[in-house]
């Protein structure tokens, strides 16, 4: 390294805005996701002050992650993430439900609950999404993108998912910004819910699908555009291509024309 290529580096540091490190959110999420799945914890509560205790250092830690992250009214937000906790746990116990009844080789929720990544990666989008809701900048971003990292299921935190959401394998899953899911969709691997349009200046429009209730779309559909919909009660087959929106009850699938 050159003097000329330190000072570069150097000046780099300096000028760059401070905010919260992906580690510092890691750490946090990771005691978190304990309080939601007492099945991953590998801490024994030994009385209720122990776990309140527990519950209280993760709200002061996330104070100072929103504090460090400049945001405003950081105390306000701790204290109404706090209050969000219900509505995570109430969502998260009926994807568990969701996904035990929707995949076969699942033998019981506790199994789901401990080893499904599709799982992990929903209630790290409930939290990011509570996060968001609150106004919060950049943290709910790198929640989801650590579960990213882990599971291979992109989810923005801004999306609207409804009750009962299933994910079975996962990997490859992409759900975008503005994406709207119903009740009791069913997603397989490699499925995309994107845009159509990636220009900057449509960033504040509505640029991906609605996905209404009681939908299964199987492994890698593709589903793009802000003004497509998918009917309620609707089945999409493996490997669609859909820019369009298609009438509730219907079934779409991929057919090779010899």
């Amino acid at each position: 390294m050159t003097s000329n290529s330190f000072d570069r580096f150097y000046q780099n540091h300096l000028k760059a805005k401070r905010a919260v490190s992906t580690n510092e959110v890691d750490r946090w999420l990771k005691n978190l996701v304990n309080i939601f799945l007492p099945e991953r914890c590998e801490t024994n509560f030994v009385s209720p002050e122990a776990f309140n205790q527990y519950i209280t250092n993760l709200l002061s830690d996330l104070c100072q992650l929103l504090e460090k992250n400049n945001t405003a009214s950081f105390e306000q937000k701790c204290a109404s993430f706090k209050d969000s906790f219900d509505v995570i746990q109430d969502f998260l116990e009926k994807d568990i439900e969701a996904v035990y009844a929707g995949d076969p080789a699942a033998k019981n929720n506790l199994e789901v609950a401990q080893s499904y990544p599709g799982i992990y990666a929903i209630l790290c989008y409930r939290i990011a999404h509570q996060l968001h809701v609150l106004g919060i900048k950049n943290i709910p971003r790198i929640i989801t993108e650590i579960a990213h990292s882990e599971t291979g299921i992109d989810i923005h935190p801004g999306a609207s998912i409804g009750e009962y959401f299933c994910i079975d394998h996962g990997t490859g899953i992409v759900i975008g910004e503005t994406t709207e899911i119903g009740n009791h969709v069913k997603l397989y691997q490699g499925v995309t819910l994107g845009a159509l349009s990636v220009k900057k200046e449509d960033a504040q429009v509505k640029r991906h699908p609605t996905i209404g209730n009681n939908v299964v779309i199987y492994a890698g559909a593709t589903i793009l555009g802000g003004k497509t919909i998918i009917g309620n009660d609707s089945i999409i087959g493996g490997s669609v291509w859909l820019t369009k929106s298609i009438e509730d009850k219907s079934t779409i699938y991929y057919r090779v024309n010899n």
